[in-house]
């Protein structure tokens, strides 16, 4: 009985037009095809949601963490810097595999110069601070809801940090070393004033290990807090990061490795890796040879070099890792 009600049901309304809906006999509906949008009325009106939108930013609540992820990164910064002049950590010359010691491991993982070959031995050298903090940059926007950026335009926006760049749209005031990249950064000269003296007692050592290892920790949980709050985009086939609401149309991504032919980028929402990137090394654990052995490379872990190094100094290790 309730079946035939709703069919009488749906045959009274079949014939009517509300609202330029139509409904069948199924009880289904769809908009009629006439109905016609004044693009010229609601192109302002899309416009001026955009415009408002960024009224409520940046929120103060998170401008505290902002300016303490800035601290700790340039804690970070000076740490590692200081701790490079008195321990010893070797990179490979071919690739891009760390070592924290004196000599590096017997692990036979080194693809060889421009990657002709697989499973060599490694080529090291000394290690400077890009290898054990990777910079990660990306375009400085003047505010987080201007237009995006084309790919005629890409030499028009400076290039920073990923990091500063996300505590600049939370309401933070950056300053000039800051901004500076960890390739400038790496410079002997600034390098010299940010590491110190040469000479370090074990307490000394310890303590700026432990301050070391505490701000690293600081600056990737504050990452993780901002994260929630503004959006940062990273490419799905390369490591380019945006920090904004939506990607730039650049095209570089797939410019050496030819992984797209137009070479846009693929945006998906970024993480705290993709940000401050960890670089994983392989951890000497007490027991293990001085030399980590190739044979023996299934029995070894990974863990990232900034703690590597800040344990080597003495510091305590963090919960994360098991020794």
């Amino acid at each position: 009985m309730a079946l035939i009600k709703h069919k009488n049901w749906c045959k009274i309304l079949s014939g009517m037009l509300i609202a330029n809906v139509e409904i069948n006999e199924m009880g289904r509906r769809w908009y009629a095809n006439n109905t016609k949008f004044d693009w010229n009325k609601l192109r302002p009106m899309i416009k001026q949601r955009i415009e408002n939108r960024s009224r409520g930013y940046p929120i103060r609540s998170m401008i505290p963490i902002a300016e303490e992820v800035l601290q700790a990164r340039s804690d970070v910064i000076r740490g590692v810097s200081a701790l490079l002049k008195v321990l010893p950590v070797v990179a490979c010359k071919y690739c891009t595999e760390v070592h924290v010691g004196e000599t590096g491991h017997l692990i036979r993982s080194c693809h060889g110069h421009r990657r002709l070959n697989k499973n060599q031995a490694h080529q090291w050298i000394r290690a400077s601070l890009n290898d054990i903090l990777v910079p990660v940059e990306t375009f400085h926007l003047d505010n987080m809801v201007q237009d995006v950026i084309k790919h005629q335009q890409r030499f028009d926006f400076d290039r920073v940090p990923a990091v500063v760049e996300l505590c600049c749209q939370a309401g933070a005031i950056p300053h000039d070393l800051d901004i500076q990249s960890l390739n400038c950064l790496s410079d002997p000269t600034v390098h010299l004033a940010l590491s110190g003296p040469d000479s370090l007692s074990a307490d000394q050592l310890r303590a700026i290990g432990n301050r070391t290892l505490s701000a690293w920790e600081l600056l990737r949980h504050g990452v993780q807090k901002l994260l929630l709050v503004y959006s940062a985009k990273v490419c799905k086939y390369c490591s380019e990061v945006h920090v904004g609401p939506s990607g730039h149309k650049a095209r570089l991504c797939g410019v050496f490795k030819y992984q797209n032919w137009r070479g846009n980028h693929f945006w998906e929402k970024a993480g705290v890796d993709d940000l401050v990137p960890p670089k994983m090394v392989w951890f000497r654990r007490p027991q293990d040879p001085p030399a980590l052995l190739h044979e023996d490379r299934n029995y070894y872990g990974h863990a990232p070099a900034v703690i590597d190094l800040c344990m080597k100094a003495g510091a305590v290790s963090p919960p994360s890792i098991c020794v």
